[in-house]
């Protein structure tokens, strides 16, 4: 199989990934779709790796796989355990939302994946399989959208934002493949502390309130 192949198969397989980690009422079933998300992530740098020939890549792979592949989903796992396994009823029914999200998922992929050279004119990006990445690592920052504004569950809404950085990273391989590392490290970081701050305060939340229900919540503070 070629680069492009390997690469559109991995890359499609994640866009499948942030569907069920948006869908599933289940929380550590959507903690475990990210999960796997986030190995075809590191797997994705590691082929862009080989492909082009950049070692930093591999130190992006690493640094993936020690953040997002393992403490990230460790930090939500815990804190599923300390809350509560099922998510908060969202504002759409389970039909509704995979239609709308499977709609949103196929107008973004066709809409970036046609119009890459007007939306990231470099050489590099409207080439494969960077056209391709590009399309879908916009596609699952796009369904990170639509999980945050359409779920009303705290900790739903943290792997919502987990969804929208893997979309950047996955962004980052085919805009700025040769980025340092300095700063790799530091979003991959920064990241992990702010997913590790908010389920600390939802976890709080969660013990004084007894709710992950965001719009409760709110009802709460007025």
């Amino acid at each position: 199989m070629t680069v492009e192949g390997l690469v559109a198969n991995v890359a499609l397989a994640m866009i499948a990934t942030s569907l069920l980690a948006v869908e599933a009422r289940n929380l550590r079933i959507s903690t475990y779709a990210y999960l796997v998300q986030a190995l075809l992530l590191v797997t994705i740098f590691i082929i862009f790796a080989q492909a082009l020939g950049n070692p930093l890549l591999y130190l992006w792979a690493i640094v993936a796989l020690v953040t997002k592949a393992t403490l990230i989903p460790v930090l939500l796992l815990s804190y599923i355990r300390r809350t509560r396994s099922l998510e908060t009823p969202p504002f759409l029914g389970v039909v509704i939302s995979v239609i709308l999200a499977c709609i949103v998922m196929v107008s973004f992929y066709k809409l970036v994946h046609t119009q890459v050279h007007f939306l990231a004119p470099t050489e590099l990006a409207t080439g494969e399989p960077f056209r391709t990445n590009l399309a879908v690592a916009l596609t699952i920052f796009t369904l990170g959208l639509f999980a945050l504004v359409s779920r009303r569950d705290a900790i739903k809404s943290v792997v919502a934002l987990c969804l929208l950085e893997n979309g950047v990273h996955l962004s980052l391989v085919s805009l700025a493949p040769n980025m340092p590392e300095m700063p790799i490290i530091g979003i991959v970081t920064e990241v992990f502390v702010t997913v590790w701050l908010l389920l600390y305060i939802i976890q709080g939340v969660n013990e004084q309130f007894g709710s992950t229900d965001t719009i409760a919540l709110q009802q709460l503070r007025s």
